[in-house]
């Protein structure tokens, strides 16, 4: 069974850091594009950042651009999300995204972590 558990949330003063993971099992997550995503209260699920497959890129949306940082750990089987000098705009449920369709597999998402920001 595919799983994604975030961890790593929770409320933090604006101009502080938090380091989100996400663990995935029953899959190793190296075939997938892993993704981050957040929602805010009253406001539809939007792209973070993503780890592309095989070697490939990194991408940011321009809101965090600068500020976060996407890593994936092979070893561990984890992706994690540094975000730093977070703003109260920072404010939403993240959500691990595991993203294998183009390689035939499945797209899996986790259940959510949710960072506050404090201004």
């Amino acid at each position: 069974q595919v799983q994604l558990v975030e961890s790593g949330g929770g409320l933090v003063q604006a101009g502080g850091s938090l380091r989100l993971s996400c663990t995935a099992s029953g899959y190793h997550l190296s075939s997938y594009h892993m993704g981050w995503f957040r929602q805010a209260p009253g406001k539809e699920r939007e792209f973070v950042a993503v780890t592309r497959c095989c070697g490939g890129t990194t991408d940011y949306s321009d809101s965090v651009k600068g500020r976060f940082t996407i890593d994936r750990d092979s070893a561990k089987n984890t992706v994690s999300l540094q975000m730093n000098t977070l703003k109260p705009e920072d404010t939403a449920v993240y959500y691990c995204n595991a993203d294998g369709l183009e390689r035939g597999l499945g797209a899996y998402w986790g259940r959510g972590t949710q960072v506050t920001v404090s201004s």
